[in-house]
């Protein structure tokens, strides 16, 4: 497969949070190629490693792809001063999306900067969805409305109790009803809902969050172990093989 990255016109910048920031970059051919669940490395000026951020929204008829990052380091906090009109060096769609079945009611789940790729799922789901978000608390709450302006169910759990349920997103999910279950963040919550993914029978798809340099397979440095058909254990690459993974055939 070739690979090619292009430079695209930052459309709007704005700060979502203290620490969250909400990017929309015009790029036409890559929006009409890109599904939920994949993602894009950004290279940064002066730094020798691009920056993997998940896609969180496709508009194809506007060519634009949107991106929710948190700052986590020097790269992120530099890409957090572009301001709109600047061109962008992105390398895009990668890894593998979510399987989205508009047929089935489908609970989406996810946990702090896990949240921003389960958007672009609501999006084609509409009133199928039903989005269970986790936080720290209040002040980490992100993209609520935009779930709730798309057509899902949106239930609300922090860490704290300031604001929506006191408690693990899991505590919300018992109580919904679905056909499906699609998820991203930290592995603690990706286990629990695999398990209540396990107990009623229906399917679910886990996107794994591992640090990326290449973000084409190439230099392993995102190896995860998985599982085979027969049982038995290997390694394959989240950006490649991934991000997004049947729960099943990765080896908790």
């Amino acid at each position: 497969m070739k690979y090619d990255s292009q430079l695209c016109k930052l459309v709007s910048a704005r700060a979502l949070t203290q620490d969250v920031y909400d990017f929309v970059l015009e790029c036409p051919p890559l929006a009409a190629l890109a599904r939920p669940g994949q993602f894009a490395q950004i290279r940064l000026p002066g730094h020798t490693l691009r920056r993997p951020i998940s896609i969180c929204g496709i508009d194809k008829a506007a060519g634009t792809l949107r991106f929710v990052f948190q700052i986590r380091g020097e790269g992120t906090a530099e890409l957090a001063q572009f301001q709109p009109g600047s061109q962008i060096e992105i390398l895009a769609p990668l890894g593998n999306g979510f399987p989205v079945d508009p047929a089935k009611r489908t609970l989406l789940v996810g946990g702090g900067i896990g949240v921003p790729p389960m958007l672009g799922v609501a999006a084609e789901l509409k009133d199928k969805a039903v989005a269970v978000l986790g936080f720290r608390s209040r002040d980490a709450v992100i993209l609520e409305k935009d779930f709730q302006g798309v057509g899902a169910k949106t239930l609300i759990a922090t860490d704290d109790g300031t604001y929506g349920h006191h408690g693990l997103v899991t505590d919300l999910c018992r109580d919904q009803e679905f056909d499906c279950v699609m998820a991203c963040g930290p592995a603690p919550m990706l286990k629990a809902v695999k398990a209540l993914a396990d107990h009623r029978g229906v399917p679910c798809f886990v996107s794994l969050e591992e640090r990326m340099a290449c973000g084409i397979g190439a230099c392993l440095g995102c190896a995860v172990a998985l599982n085979k058909e027969d049982g038995t254990q290997y390694f394959g690459h989240v950006c490649k093989d991934g991000p997004v993974f049947d729960s099943h055939r990765v080896a908790w």
